[in-house]
């Protein structure tokens, strides 16, 4: 052993390293080629050596769950990747319904059937005479003008005419789900007859529209709307229009419950807004007249930064439950599109707007609005279902 090497392995001791340590690694340093590169090849050793990251999935939700102490519906549809308004739905609950410890929910429909025959009663039918209008025959046997359209084929810009048999009840989808709220035998108006505090115009030989439209200070559309009429409608002597809807904001209008309202100007610049967006998205007629109902219903179409425990804004959504931010709330606008939701939705998937409830369009009135909202009182939707209509011809 030479001089050199025998320091060279003092000063190894004396830095602590043991011998076999150093010896082995200088066997692997001898064994390395001195060309290899650092190359992907190199790191797979390293790369088997990393544990794998692991991604732990989302619950599958079961058919039913029991709540537990500190749940909500929220967090209780957060953990399965469900819809709030889902869950609410399915057990028959609505925003503003407390859930209990050991309480057992429903989590997924069962199966969906498919909506057994209804038995319906025979149908009844209208001889349409002389001066009758499709909104005062819905009024006389206790039903909607949208009901009695579906129930004929008709649609708001049909024509009817003295001797035509229009079927009134037995047919409609609506009264089929509702078979209590049209009595056979209630006392109504007169066919003809507008409603009450309304005022109205005897169609004389010459008369047109327009002119009707200018003698009262309104427009054509309005008329349209109060009067279930459209541009291709032909008025004829001895009609009675419907020229002004009545103005009292609280009171029902006819035997259906109808109300109506005069809107501020704050309230008429949501209503413009509400439409606005509705022509935006291209949603038909009966969407944003349901949206117009709602806001109305909801807040009386302000933008109200107060509500129901944290509800707030038109449609008094809430932060808790998916709806936004409060700021993002009381953007009336972004209120307005995540309430008809559709492909584009501000809030994605985490709400369910009008526009995702399969089959709305068939819906009553009130029961659309009701899928969205989840009220507990669905039946005011409804209520506002022909000022709506004429709102949305007023405001358009």
């Amino acid at each position: 052993m030479t001089t050199k090497t025998a320091a060279r392995r003092t000063r190894s001791v004396q830095i602590g390293l043991p011998a076999a340590v150093l010896g082995a690694l200088a066997a692997s340093l001898t064994a390395a080629p001195a060309t290899a590169s650092t190359t992907a090849t190199d790191l797979r050793p390293i790369e088997r050596d990393l544990a794998p990251l692991r991604v732990v999935p989302m619950q599958a939700a079961p058919s039913s769950y029991v709540v537990q102490p500190g749940d909500t519906i929220s967090s209780i549809a957060a953990r399965f990747g469900l819809r709030t308004a889902d869950v609410l739905t399915l057990n028959g609950l609505s925003w503003r319904s407390v859930i209990y410890p050991g309480q057992s929910l429903t989590l997924k429909a069962t199966s969906a059937p498919a909506p057994a025959p209804v038995q319906k009663p025979p149908a009844k039918t209208h001889k349409v005479v002389a001066g009758d209008t499709v909104f005062a025959i819905a009024q006389k046997y206790g039903t909607t003008v949208d009901a009695v359209l579906a129930a004929n084929g008709l649609t708001r810009a049909s024509v009817i005419y003295p001797g035509q048999n229009l079927a009134v009840s037995g047919s409609s989808s609506a009264q089929a789900a509702t078979p209590a709220a049209a009595p056979a035998a209630a006392p109504a108006p007169s066919p003809a007859a507008p409603p009450a505090a309304a005022a109205a115009h005897a169609v004389v030989a010459g008369d047109t529209l327009f002119a009707i439209a200018q003698k009262y200070g309104t427009s054509t559309k309005t008329l349209f709307a109060l009067n279930g009429l459209g541009p291709s409608s032909i008025i004829y002597p001895g009609q009675k229009l419907i020229v002004k809807a009545a103005p009292a904001p609280a009171a029902a209008s006819s035997s259906t419950g109808q109300r109506s309202a005069t809107l501020s100007a704050e309230q008429a610049s949501n209503a413009a807004l509400i439409i606005r967006v509705g022509r935006e998205l291209g949603v038909s007629d009966r969407a944003i007249a349901i949206a117009l109902a709602t806001g109305m219903v909801e807040s009386g179409l302000r933008n109200l930064d107060w509500g129901d425990r944290d509800s707030l804004g038109i449609f008094q959504q809430r932060p808790s439950t998916g709806w936004g931010t409060p700021a993002q709330i009381m953007d009336a606008e972004r209120s307005a599109r995540v309430f008809y939701g559709g492909q584009g939705d501000p809030n994605g998937h985490l709400t369910r707007g009008l526009l995702d409830i399969p089959g709305w369009e068939s819906m009553p009135f009130t029961a659309a609005a009701q899928a969205v909202q989840i009220s507990a009182y669905p039946d005011r939707y409804g209520q506002w279902e022909t000022q709506a209509y004429a709102w949305l011809a007023v405001y358009s």
